[in-house]
């Protein structure tokens, strides 16, 4: 590096050889965004981000997302250089097996990463989420002279960040809200893989993002320290809305035959551009991995100062904790993810029903009955919650103003609401549930993958869970969705049968930490099941059990989910009534009875038993794991719903104790 050059220059050019060296060692990956945005990542790094290498945890630090993931080198980069727990070793094996520095970023695995991205729009829909959860936290336990919450939170975005759906979706709530704490650096480099910007994506977007109510600044040279450091600055001090900083940079900014080329946006340099792109940065050309010792230095006084900020907040918070000890209690717990002592002593009982009710109607009991015990219970739906029922009937809406409020309006935005879920779940110290019918999961798969892959204790909430819907017909009656949801590694799949199962499922959602719950709820009445009569519900924790049996050794095994357990229920005492000793097994979760140990899935599944039916009002797809060689399926294959009602629509699929029964006796007659 030439004698006269900067210290901040030294610094970006570090970020910027570290990200190529380690790129060209793997010969895979993306070297034009750590290059072309670098030095806006450090003035942002430098001199504003409120963070602590030592203890990347802080609950008060800010948050920082690389929405545009691929560019995924530029945070490790920071990362090691600020002295995170990343050493260069890591670095050097980037994209390698069992490394910390895999191709996108992935929380939970590299200290510093607040949320796993490479999908684009997603970590700009996380932003919006964290941003949301610190709104809500700080209007709950912020008291006068007491800020302790108060945190800003940031983000890298790309091009293709912004043309993907779900940051429209994400935007356009975050505008309403007003939240003015978002701070987004948009990298504006014009090029895209298929070549220039110009071919798919032509509209004004700082005119879109002010139509969307953010506030819009535009900085002409991605390499104008200053600048970037005054429109950073302008947007704190505007607190009524989010920003975007449209920052126009040179993708590849250095390398002589790549700068501004398709090309640098996903393929390593190659070993002579690399050499001649060091030559530009006055760099020196034959080494490798080379930080040098006034650039590190200054790096690594992020620890100091990190350190320095955090002590502040905990003597602010001792403080606090002396003035509000049960706030401050309260605080700690939320944070720890520790449910509240009693928070389920006054979940509803519902006494036997022929008539019965909508799991739905029994899932917005639930959370009625939780949310006066759990503050950090927080959630909505995408403009369905007469539907969904999940209104908290002692809270307002979440809006300007209220952001101490939990029912959130997401509007009609499911992918934007999951990935805001997700979030919201990634800052701490809340859980988020969303809702919204079933057969939309769809719209919101993306993010439910993400929230799996990460292992976020996200609450789903799909209702109108089968034909049974009724009127609406096929397009809002799902079909494979059950299929879908359950073929997501990690996401735990519920579908219960009655009310009381209802209760047991939003039990075991709530003390479920470690991953997303998706709960298949139904439109129409299901009768409540005798549970002095038949098994306790209390079963459906171990996914799968024994509902009701004979006093004999079984020779059919009936298995159904849902709204389907009654129909077959009576098909089996129909078949008792014939001699035929039918076993009824309720089957709401796969996921946890697959956790269970053999011993107690034989003793619900005997292998004895060979003659299985599986009752479902949805594709056969997976069961035939639990059926055997010689089970069979009452389900929905090949075609999808129609228009009729609920009733009709069962009668006409097969649904009824007449075909339940009728199949089952084929098997062992």
């Amino acid at each position: 590096m030439s004698g006269h050059a900067s210290l901040d220059e030294l610094c970006i050019n570090t970020i910027r050889t570290l990200s190529i060296d380690a790129i060209q060692k793997a010969n895979s990956g993306h070297p034009g965004l750590p290059m072309g945005a670098a030095a806006m990542a450090y003035v942002l790094w430098d001199r504003f981000l409120k963070h602590n290498p030592r203890d990347p945890q802080w609950p008060d630090r800010d948050r920082f997302i690389l929405s545009a993931g691929h560019g995924s080198m530029l945070l490790y980069s920071l990362l090691h250089l600020t002295g995170y727990d990343l050493s260069l070793d890591e670095i050097k094996q980037f994209r390698q097996w069992g490394s910390k520095t895999p191709g996108h970023p992935e929380h939970g695995l590299t200290a510093g990463v607040e949320t796993t991205t490479g999908p684009l729009g997603q970590g700009f829909g996380n932003g919006v989420g964290m941003a949301m959860a610190e709104a809500y936290l700080a209007a709950k336990f912020n008291r006068p002279g007491f800020d302790i919450v108060n945190h800003y939170t940031y983000a890298l975005v790309s091009d293709g960040d912004l043309m993907e759906g779900v940051a429209s979706e994400a935007a356009s709530l975050a505008g309403h809200l007003k939240l003015g704490k978002l701070i987004y650096l948009y990298d504006d480099n014009h090029i895209s893989i298929d070549g220039s910007t110009d071919l798919a994506f032509t509209e004004d977007r700082l005119k879109r993002f002010e139509a969307y109510g953010w506030h819009t600044q535009r900085v002409e040279d991605g390499n104008d320290l200053d600048a970037i450091a005054r429109a950073i600055e302008a947007a704190q001090r505007e607190t009524e809305r989010p920003s975007i900083i449209a920052v126009r940079t040179h993708i590849g900014y250095g390398s002589p035959n790549r700068q501004d080329t398709a090309k640098v946006h996903g393929e390593p340099l190659g070993e002579e551009e690399v050499r001649l792109t060091k030559r530009n940065y006055g760099w020196p050309e034959d080494k490798t991995f080379y930080i040098p010792e006034e650039a590190l230095a200054h790096f690594r006084k992020a620890q100091e100062r990190g350190q320095q900020q955090q002590q502040a907040w905990e003597a602010k918070f001792r403080e606090y904790e002396k003035a509000h000890p049960e706030l401050a209690a309260e605080f700690r717990r939320m944070l720890a993810g520790e449910l509240p002592g009693g928070w389920d002593a006054d979940l509803p009982q519902f006494a036997a029903d022929a008539k019965g009710i909508a799991t739905r109607v029994a899932g917005g009991k639930v959370i009625n009955a939780v949310a006066a015990k759990m503050p950090e219970l927080i959630g909505g739906s995408a403009d369905l919650t007469p539907s969904t029922k999940t209104a908290i009937d002692t809270d307002g809406d979440f809006q300007v103003g209220r952001y101490d409020q939990r029912n959130i309006h997401f509007g009609v935005r499911e992918h934007g609401m999951g990935a805001i879920c997700n979030g919201m779940a990634l800052h701490g110290g809340l859980r988020p549930f969303c809702s919204t019918f079933l057969v939309f999961s769809d719209y919101m798969r993306p993010s439910i993958r993400l929230a799996a892959l990460m292992e976020l204790p996200v609450i789903y909430v799909f209702t109108h869970d089968s034909i049974g819907l009724g009127e609406d017909g096929p397009t809002h009656q799902p079909i494979e969705h059950f299929a879908a949801l359950r073929a997501i590694p990690r996401l735990v799949f519920i579908r219960p049968c009655d009310a009381n199962e209802t209760v047991e499922a939003w039990r075991v959602a709530l003390q479920h930490k470690h991953g997303p719950v998706a709960l298949a709820l139904s439109r129409q009445g299901l009768p409540i099941i005798d549970r002095q009569k038949y098994a306790p519900a209390s079963g459906l924790a171990r996914g799968a059990y024994v509902l009701a049996d004979v006093d004999r050794p079984a020779e059919l095994i009936l298995m159904a989910s849902g709204s389907e357990v009654w129909p077959t229920l009576q098909a089996a005492e129909q078949l008792w009534q014939e001699g035929i000793a039918a076993r009824v097994v309720s089957m709401p979760s796969w996921e946890l009875f697959d956790q269970q140990d053999v011993g107690y899935r034989e003793q619900v599944l005997p292998a004895a038993v060979k003659a299985r039916v599986a009752v479902e009002a949805g594709v056969a797809q997976g069961w035939h794991k639990y059926l055997g060689e010689h089970g069979i399926t009452v389900t929905i294959d090949e075609r999808f719903g129609a228009s009729a009602p609920a009733k009709v629509m069962m009668e006409q699929y097969g649904f009824v104790v007449e075909n339940i029964a009728h199949q089952a006796r084929k098997l062992i007659m």
